[in-house]
């Protein structure tokens, strides 16, 4: 394995328009889906056929593009706030993940400024978000290869890979970079309920890659710390709060417990667009929460007695004192905190 991009896309913009792997499917079948307006991609995002902050970004950029195209052709003067109407619709298919607005923030300020051919300038942006996305992907995984020893075995939880983002992965870019460095002994990753994203999406792109991983329940990894079996326990982010709070998939918290109890590295690894510096803190972010179903139910059938009820949050807040490196493609941050994180987004500004 080397640092190339995974043969597969998960995101994809043809002359057809939009095209998504529906991760809903996989590991069983590989189905894609055409995908034709701006109400079909916030569909898409809502529903799990695309997912990971980075995807969903990417995800909806493509959506403003195709919401132009449509209502550009329209008589009415007004196509322009159809336009805006329709990323209104994208901004609220999953409100947690800040790569979403930042990619939408992104759109907007193109769809005032184009004068003439407006769905051109937005797919132009909308590519670049795709492409930038997986350079600093690699960028990542190589800052975060850096960091690991050469005979670790890390941990990691949902899906962080090529299905997550433009193409790679963050999480899973350390874990490819570090296993084409020959530095990794071992790669485990929990299933993650209730979507299972890490037995059906991160063991599928790991096996594609032709990386062994042994997948493991979600409650044998704090045994498995026990038993000194990892040095590090690498996730993703859908958003990092100013004071360094990490908002990620549920489960990424205790994850974070136990590795401080047991003296294994925590490394959160994320995009800049993650990073959200007008949140002050991780308490204060709006968590998504899903319908019962998906703790009710397994592949569509019952597993749960009748009358229970169910809590089931998308996401959980890990305070900052428990992460041990923040990488993202403009470098690393060890421990991170509001100080550390006010001082490295300051060295980000353009100068003048």
């Amino acid at each position: 394995m080397t640092n190339n991009i995974p043969a597969f896309l998960a995101i994809e913009w043809t002359s057809g328009g939009l095209r998504l792997l529906d991760q809903r499917r996989l590991p069983a079948e590989e189905v894609y889906l055409n995908i034709g307006d701006a109400a079909a991609a916030a569909t898409a995002i809502r529903d799990m056929v695309v997912r990971g902050a980075p995807a969903i970004g990417i995800t909806a950029a493509y959506g403003v593009v195709l919401s132009a195209q449509q209502h550009s052709r329209e008589t009415s003067d007004d196509w322009r706030g159809r336009v805006e109407r329709d990323m209104d619709l994208l901004a609220a298919a999953r409100p947690t993940a800040v790569n979403l607005v930042w990619a939408l923030e992104q759109m907007r300020a193109c769809l005032q400024a184009a004068a003439t051919e407006p769905v051109k300038a937005l797919l132009e942006v909308a590519s670049r978000i795709h492409s930038e996305d997986i350079a600093a992907n690699i960028r990542m995984g190589a800052y975060g290869e850096n960091l690991i020893n050469k005979g670790d075995s890390v941990l990691t939880y949902c899906n962080t890979g090529s299905l997550a983002t433009g193409g790679y992965g963050t999480a899973l870019g350390v874990i490819r970079s570090a296993w084409s460095a020959g530095k990794l002994e071992k790669v485990y990753a929990c299933e993650t309920r209730p979507w299972l994203q890490g037995a059906r999406l991160t063991a599928w792109e790991l096996v594609h890659d032709q990386i062994p991983v042994t997948l493991i329940t979600d409650n044998s990894a704090a045994f498995l710390m026990q038993r000194g079996q990892v040095q590090w326990v690498i996730t993703g982010a859908d958003r990092v709060a100013a004071n360094g709070d990490v908002i990620n998939k549920i489960g990424t918290y205790q994850l974070a417990v136990s590795c401080r109890h047991h003296g294994v590295k925590m490394m959160v690894v994320a995009p800049l667009s993650t990073l959200d510096m007008a949140m002050p803190g991780g308490d204060q972010v709006t968590i998504e929460e899903r319908p019962d179903a998906e703790v009710l139910e397994l592949a569509g059938q019952r597993v749960a007695a009748r009358g229970a009820g169910v809590w089931n949050p998308a996401f959980d807040v890990t305070p900052a004192a428990l992460v041990d490196c923040l990488v993202t493609e403009a470098g690393v941050v060890q421990a991170p905190d509001r100080g550390k994180l006010a001082a490295f987004a300051a060295t980000l500004q353009p100068d003048g």
